[in-house]
């Protein structure tokens, strides 16, 4: 594996834990991960690069080794601020190549579009957004947040590492036991008590009570200038966290239509965590684009 080094930073008042790979003085390219994910996610697909890169990606707030906020609900403005105060950091004078899975693809969208001018190349890896909503469906989605934030949340602990890397395998069935070894050290920590607890705030389980709605999101996306990648699993599995809601074929290649200057790649033997069961297919994909 190619090793990777971690650096903290404060970023709007959190304690950001961000991973690096490669040489710093390489071209960069910016990886934020997805929902309950950690930045150590895209080893498997950084092992894979055949270029020199500077890779750059954080645990994003309330993930990994990255500070938790004081706040009973994440909200889609904080991720995008702070991808912001990350990109002047690193980059304060380029445009950048911006990589983002699942939420983390969702965020980028979004970003490339309201800062257009930052973003040389944009990877969207599944990050097709949620399904639509209707504006009737607001009463029933405050209702259901207020009675949540009446009970605290709260994450499973498992009683051996070993118990982590059942739990990814059972979600990811293609996951190999030494991929399932090598995540669970990052994706969990060890209690006082021996026990391991999964690296994420309970909070993230909160229901959004301001609904999604498709329309903002799609303007945001028809104001990105940069060439846009935008990768799908054969065998996605994303659907079943909509229910009965899931995106259908047609409205995802609607959202599509509003990129003006895409490129689709559907990688095959792959399930929403693509990056864990094809790195070496995704990495040649990414690569090639970037390098056009």
């Amino acid at each position: 594996m190619k090793p990777s080094r971690s650096e903290f930073l404060d970023i709007r008042g959190l304690r950001y834990h961000v991973r690096h790979w490669g040489d710093p003085q390489a071209p960069k390219i910016f990886m934020v991960h997805g929902w309950m994910d950690i930045s150590a996610s895209f080893q498997f697909m950084v092992d894979c690069l055949q270029k020199e890169w500077h890779v750059i990606a954080p645990d994003w707030r309330g993930f990994g080794l990255t500070e938790r906020p004081q706040a009973d609900t994440y909200w889609y403005p904080d991720y995008l601020a702070d991808l912001d105060a990350l990109l002047l950091h690193y980059a304060p004078d380029e445009a950048v190549n911006l990589l983002g899975h699942s939420l983390g693809g969702n965020v980028v969208g979004l970003y490339a579009g309201v800062r257009p001018q930052r973003i040389a190349k944009l990877v969207n890896l599944e990050g097709f957004g949620l399904p639509s909503t209707k504006p009737e469906q607001a009463p029933g989605r405050f209702a259901k947040w207020l009675d949540e934030l009446q009970e605290k949340p709260e994450m499973r602990s498992y009683a051996t590492l070993e118990d982590v890397m059942g739990r990814l395998q059972k979600t990811n069935p293609r996951l190999s036991r030494e991929r399932a070894a090598f995540l669970a050290q990052h994706w969990a920590g060890q209690n006082d008590d021996g026990s391991w607890a999964i690296l994420g705030d309970p909070a993230h389980k909160n229901t959004n009570p301001l609904l999604y709605r498709v329309e903002e999101v799609t303007a945001c996306w028809a104001q990105i200038t940069a060439p846009v990648l935008w990768v799908e699993a054969a065998e996605t599995d994303i659907w079943r966290w909509f229910g009965q809601n899931a995106l259908m074929r047609p409205e995802i290649e609607r959202r599509i239509g509003f990129l003006h200057n895409v490129r689709t790649e559907i990688i095959p033997d792959a399930g929403h965590m693509l990056h864990h069961d094809q790195p070496a297919l995704l990495a040649t994909a990414i690569e090639a684009f970037l390098n056009e």
